[in-house]
């Protein structure tokens, strides 16, 4: 076999080297592609996402361009505030003016919501007339026919049940003078006290009956 002259092998060797070292250069470039290292290409088409849109890879921490922030903390806290019934200490109490009819005497029982969140009241409430000591004037008052509803009280609103009874000179029945009613709202024990500024009310005999309404939305008729 003749001997390959020494130029041309040199030239051979030389041609190889350059094509094995594109192959390599080839299949490192693959590599790269599918390990999801992004291309300039790719980069581009994610910053160019449409607000909200953006598509979020493993790794990444910032919110997506024009997305808004979940604050799930903050909206279970919206949802506890805006639950459940109105207490004793987010009201405020308060007796309206007299409305007299028909020998009646009739009073607006006014509860205010106080606090910063919604909240609920549900049926009657209580309500006694009691003296400078504390010690209560006469019977509970009756509870007036009526479908008691649920109020929604957002802050600021009020509800009102009436409450009423005969005029004690028609009725004839024994009277007092109250210091204070104590109002509690439905579904509490402790009451709120109002300063009764209204004159006597019927505390036994004939006619001596005290009756009270369910709450309603408002501050009276």
């Amino acid at each position: 076999m003749a001997n390959t002259p020494q130029p041309l092998r040199r030239t051979a060797l030389l041609a190889s080297g350059v094509a094995l070292l594109g192959l390599l250069t080839a299949c490192g470039d693959e590599s790269a592609t599918s390990s999801g290292t992004p291309q300039p290409s790719q980069a581009a088409r994610t910053a160019g996402t449409a607000p909200g849109s953006a598509t979020a890879t493993p790794g990444d921490t910032a919110p997506a361009v024009g997305a808004t922030p979940t604050d799930t903390a903050g909206s279970a806290s919206a949802s506890a505030r805006t639950d459940g019934r109105c207490h004793t200490s987010e009201l405020r109490a308060a007796v309206g003016r007299v409305d007299p009819g028909a020998g009646q005497r009739n009073f607006p029982v006014v509860l205010t919501n106080t606090s910063d969140r919604t909240c609920t009241v549900y049926g009657y409430p209580g309500a006694a007339f009691v003296d400078a000591s504390g010690k209560q004037l006469g019977p509970d008052p009756e509870r007036a026919a009526g479908s008691p509803k649920a109020v929604t009280l957002t802050p600021g609103k009020s509800a009102w049940a009436g409450l009423s009874f005969s005029s004690p000179q028609i009725s004839g029945a024994r009277t007092a003078t109250p210091a204070a009613l104590l109002v509690t709202p439905p579904d509490e024990r402790e009451p709120l006290k109002v300063t009764w500024t209204a004159g006597e009310v019927p505390v036994g005999g004939n006619e001596s009956s005290v009756s009270v309404t369910a709450l309603d939305a408002g501050t009276g008729p």
